[in-house]
């Protein structure tokens, strides 16, 4: 079979090696299509925390069941997983935080990952595909983490929500964060994806920092009263920075973005407020059947923020072009055949 590795920090190869045999309690699945995402294109980069070199990348993922003993499931079956594999021992996990184990290895980032014709995994993260198709399953995991971030925001319909950042997971954040009832403002210095928010995923309100002066235009748009929930979706330590001025009082700031420094901002001012900050790490069982049942229910379309399709082969070639935000890119998808 065929997989790409991250050699090293801007270096993909694409090797051959052996079709994985299971072992134990394993499943044997044959990709059909990987989502590019934040962590890719930061691994990509050199950027990603918690990162060594080589790494096969690759952790949104739609898959048909190949072979293995996983009750339920048959070869030919539309599956996807949840590629966060916990320890089941730790603290996190002994509460059911199995998404913050100590002990954790996401399929992609800490192990190797999807990028790859065939992968084998631990058959307890299966997740069947309940009708959904290939395109639809290969952005459950991404949605599981907006709607995650969405549940440890507790957003009620009584929220003034601002999302910063409108890449895939911000997208995903804008929507739970409208199923919830919230009113949405999105911040981003993208007009195309702004206009985007706003057309197609009924967003309140835009903000660009290139253009407006964000805590005045917020001010504007709440009557003075700022945002109760900020949730970060950009990674970028200067806007995690900036957005403490950006909590109501009585506000939630909630991190789902993940950059390497430090965050600085005024204990006065955040105390004052008594605000909360708190992070989100990937997603849980509950966040994945709640992801899928919006699907069904059609409360979600991802299929329109999916703009750019490549090829396996083609992928590497092609991988600069679906990163540069020149080319309006909202969700690519890698297709295997």
């Amino acid at each position: 079979m065929k997989y790409i590795v991250c050699e090293k920090p801007q270096e993909f190869l694409l090797k051959e090696t052996a079709i994985p045999e299971p072992k134990d309690g394993e499943v044997l699945l044959k990709i059909k299509r990987i989502g590019i995402c934040g962590t890719d294109i930061h691994a990509f980069g050199g950027t990603q925390p918690y990162f060594e070199y080589p790494r096969i990348l690759g952790h949104e993922l739609a898959a048909e069941y190949v072979n293995g003993n996983a009750e339920g499931f048959k070869p030919g079956d539309k599956v996807t997983f949840i590629p966060y594999f916990n320890c089941g021992k730790c603290v996190a996990c002994r509460n059911g935080l199995t998404n913050c184990c100590v002990n954790i290895k996401v399929f992609g980032v800490h192990i190797d990952g999807g990028m790859a014709e065939y992968v084998s995994i631990p058959e307890q993260y299966l997740l069947h595909g309940q009708g959904l198709d290939y395109d639809e399953l290969a952005l459950v995991e991404p949605l599981a983490i907006a709607a995650h971030g969405v549940r440890r925001a507790a957003v009620k319909p009584t929220d003034t929500v601002l999302v910063m950042g409108a890449g895939p997971i911000g997208i995903g954040l804008i929507q739970f964060a409208k199923i919830a009832g919230a009113k949405v403002i999105v911040m981003d210095i993208n007009d195309y994806r702004l206009n985007f928010c706003k057309e197609q995923l009924q967003a309140d309100e835009t903000i660009n920092p290139l253009n407006d002066d964000v805590a005045q235009k917020l001010a504007e748009l709440t009557n003075g009263d700022m945002a109760n929930v900020v949730i970060d979706a950009t990674g970028n330590q200067k806007v995690m920075n900036s957005a403490f001025n950006y909590i109501s009082h009585g506000g939630r700031f909630v991190l789902v973005g993940l950059q390497k420094g430090e965050l600085s901002f005024s204990h006065p001012d955040f105390h004052k407020r008594e605000s909360t900050l708190m992070s989100s790490r990937n997603a849980t069982i509950e966040d994945f059947e709640y992801v899928m049942k919006c699907l069904k229910e059609g409360k979600i379309d991802p299929k329109k923020y999916i703009t750019h399709r490549t090829s396996f082969d083609e992928m590497i070639t092609d991988f600069g072009n679906l990163i540069d935000p020149k080319n309006n890119v909202i969700k690519a998808l890698i297709e295997i055949e």
